[in-house]
């Protein structure tokens, strides 16, 4: 079973990415979608040395991949409840630093887990505008592992906007950490972490 800490640095960018290869199509359906995430996410590294390239290579993969990312749906699902307690400034500001760390944390972290991993497709399930593509990976520390992609369709294109890892909700677990930092301390306190991280993650690299 994977740790809280590793379902953060591997579900979030989970929720994914866009190659821009022409060989896909405009709006590409939920396996495609899932299957250009991936290939996305491990053109993306993370590291104490980057050189100058590899640093514009991660900003413009990690451009792509908040494109497909349902930010809004995303954000609300995690603060849950107090979601509706924030005024309309506070929901953009938070909706701004979540896409950020995923672009800064998220994705470069997610980049080293699935570079090496050798990826299967098992049959998408889709019901109206859902979709439920299940995929198994098989890592050299962690073994076989089964993750579904849980994707909507929003105004025409299919954006992932769940994960869950052996059985696991990644959104939950976001959701759970947020909800015990701000009944210990506060919404403030939250944003000040996450803006903590974010400034980290921006210095290293």
């Amino acid at each position: 079973m994977f740790t809280l800490r590793k379902l953060f640095q591997v579900a979030l960018p989970v929720f994914l990415l866009l190659s821009g290869g022409p060989a896909l199509a405009a709006n590409p359906g939920p396996q495609a979608t899932v299957k250009s995430l991936l290939d996305v996410i491990k053109k993306i590294k993370n590291g104490d040395n980057l050189s100058a390239e590899q640093k514009e290579i991660n900003q413009k993969y990690s451009a792509l991949a908040i494109t497909k990312l349902n930010i809004p749906g995303v954000g609300r699902k995690t603060l849950g409840k107090y979601w509706k307690q924030r005024t309309p400034q506070e929901q953009r500001d938070f909706l701004a630093l979540l896409s950020n760390l995923f672009k800064k944390v998220a994705f470069p972290n997610s980049g080293k887990f699935f570079a090496d991993l050798t990826v299967s497709y098992g049959k998408s399930r889709i019901k109206n505008d859902r979709a439920v593509v299940p995929v198994t990976v098989i890592h050299n520390d962690e073994g076989e592992v089964d993750i579904d992609f849980i994707l909507m369709k929003v105004d025409g294109r299919w954006l992932v906007v769940e994960v869950v890892l052996d059985g696991v909700s990644m959104r939950n677990n976001l959701r759970s950490q947020f909800y015990k930092v701000i009944n210990r301390n506060s919404y403030q306190e939250l944003i000040r972490r996450m803006n903590k991280k974010l400034k980290k993650a921006e210095a290293e690299g």
